[in-house]
């Protein structure tokens, strides 16, 4: 084959690649979007929100679930592009690490024999069913976008995006729960997170392949 043939050939097969850093900030706002109307189709704001922002508890808790999907939004970022560093890991820490605290708090300033009910609280089940429920379709998005990159550690960075996803889920179904208790969102809004990080890390080495 003649160059200018050769030439002609790679030409024709080429389609345009999108920018990884304008394919993740389309992708944050599509998540955001369809999760913003999965929550508001199947689930809306509780009815006392107006009385609950004047608490510490309920801001305290889109603190939390903000923090998680901002950090492991970042994280993700990083993880799309070949060998990433490890300059993004510390901020993963945070959200677990600011909860703790506030575990802890919770646990040396209420009775011992309130403890149980604030951990199993009134909404454990709706918790572990809509918060995958909102964020399935983030993480598809996430996952999707993850094909412009070139992750090395596509399972972990399958996983970082469910944690972005189930951030961004919790935070819209924080809006919904009453259970503010800090010991509540330690543990079932972590379950739930939890599983779409596994999903993730699971569905990523095949989507993202390259």
């Amino acid at each position: 084959m003649k160059t200018d043939d050769l030439i002609k050939a790679l030409s024709a097969d080429f389609r345009p690649v999108m920018p990884i850093g304008r394919a993740w900030w389309i992708a944050a706002a599509l998540g955001a979007a369809v999760a913003a109307v999965v929550f508001f189709i199947v689930l809306g704001p509780r009815t006392d929100i107006a009385a609950a922002v004047q608490t510490v508890r309920f801001p305290f808790k889109f603190v939390v679930t903000t923090l998680l999907a901002v950090t492991a939004f970042g994280s993700l970022r990083a993880l799309s592009r070949p060998a990433p560093g490890l300059r993004a890991w510390p901020w993963l820490l945070m959200a677990p690490a600011l909860l703790g605290l506030a575990v802890v708090a919770e646990i040396l300033a209420v009775p011992a024999d309130q403890l149980a009910t604030r951990l199993v609280g009134t909404n454990l089940a709706v918790c572990l069913t809509f918060i995958p429920l909102i964020g399935i379709g983030p993480l598809a998005i996430f996952l999707t976008a993850l094909r412009h990159g070139a992750p090395t550690r596509p399972v972990l960075a399958g996983a970082v995006a469910g944690l972005a996803a189930g951030g961004l889920a919790a935070t819209f179904y924080a809006a919904h729960c009453t259970d503010d208790s800090p010991l509540f969102v330690a543990t079932w809004y972590t379950i739930a997170v939890a599983m779409l990080a596994l999903l993730g890390a699971v569905l990523a080495p095949r989507v993202a392949r390259w």
